[in-house]
């Protein structure tokens, strides 16, 4: 048993986010009050189907992150990948710099560049110092002049000061030499980091109805063997390890967001039935389903 899509979470776009004015565009920045902000649904349960970054410059947030509630104090960084359930509290009078683009708008210009800028979207809070503020400011400013400016290379500019804003972050979240993650080692040029950037976002798109290494494989003209090979080199983890950890969260986004039974749930998944779904929830997070939708609902409830 599938959820409808009116039951599902809604997905917000760049393009409810945006003015007419700038309608087609893979990357918005505006300066806001959350209060003023009037996207329909804000204050509700929801997704991006891109990423954002929000600058608080004054005042706090209480906000949800998947299924994890979080107060937020300014200065600090907010940031969120696409699909990430989350719930804003408009009772703040914060002031925020939201930034938003869409998942490929980085990958041609930082392909060769950054290994996995993705990654620094792991920390979803940075408490700033006021230093670190201003420093990510400085690169913020430059954003939000060359978005309302209409001048030639426009586009471009912000990619590039866009990359140099999330290796700043990326300095801030990991200090010292732990940033080196997100660098592409000159050895790793090529097919395979093509590859494994590849894996990853046909896994975020098509992780519900494909669930074997094997599929994936042919939709990128390679061997299993292969991708798997790729992007164990790459992250880490197996091609395999990478979509069961993206069912995974998506399991618990669901059994915490989501009001229905755990059948339910396991058919939006493509699992066979709920005691398959049960059994592979358990393996990878010690719990059953239905215990760890107890203590998620009771820790915040």
């Amino acid at each position: 048993m599938h959820l409808t899509k009116t039951q599902r979470i809604p997905l917000v776009t760049l393009q409810d986010a945006a003015s007419s004015r700038d309608e087609g565009s893979q990357f918005m920045i505006q300066l806001a009050n959350l209060r003023d902000i009037d996207w329909e649904g804000f204050d509700m349960p929801h997704r991006h189907d891109g990423y954002t970054i929000d600058i608080l410059l004054k005042g706090s947030v209480t906000q949800y992150i998947d299924f994890e509630k979080h107060t937020i104090h300014a200065p600090a960084i907010i940031m969120l990948e696409p699909e990430q359930i989350h719930q804003h509290d408009r009772s703040s009078d914060a002031e925020i710099l939201a930034l938003y683009f869409t998942r490929d708008f980085l990958i041609t210009e930082t392909l060769g560049v950054l290994s996995c800028w993705q990654c620094v979207f792991r920390n979803n809070i940075l408490p700033l110092e006021e230093s670190q503020l201003q420093e990510v400011l400085a690169f913020a400013r430059i954003l939000l002049t060359e978005f309302r400016n209409d001048k030639p290379r426009k586009e471009a500019i912000i990619r590039n000061v866009l990359t140099a804003f999330i290796i700043a972050c990326g300095r801030i979240a990991s200090p010292g030499n732990g940033v080196a993650e997100i660098y592409r080692p000159e050895s790793n040029y090529g097919f395979s980091s093509a590859l494994s950037v590849q894996f990853k976002m046909l896994v975020d798109q098509h992780f519900r109805e494909r669930v074997q290494v094997a599929e994936y494989a042919e939709m990128l003209h390679v061997t299993p063997g292969h991708l798997n090979d790729t992007v164990k080199g790459a992250i880490g983890r197996s091609a395999k390890q990478v979509i069961d950890a993206k069912r995974i969260m998506e399991a618990k986004r669901l059994l915490f967001w989501q009001k229905h039974s755990i059948k339910q749930i396991a058919g939006e998944l493509n699992f066979d039935d709920d005691a398959y779904f049960s059994r592979f929830f358990k393996k990878h997070t010690g719990q059953t389903p239905a215990l760890f939708q107890k203590t998620i609902r009771e820790k915040y409830n």
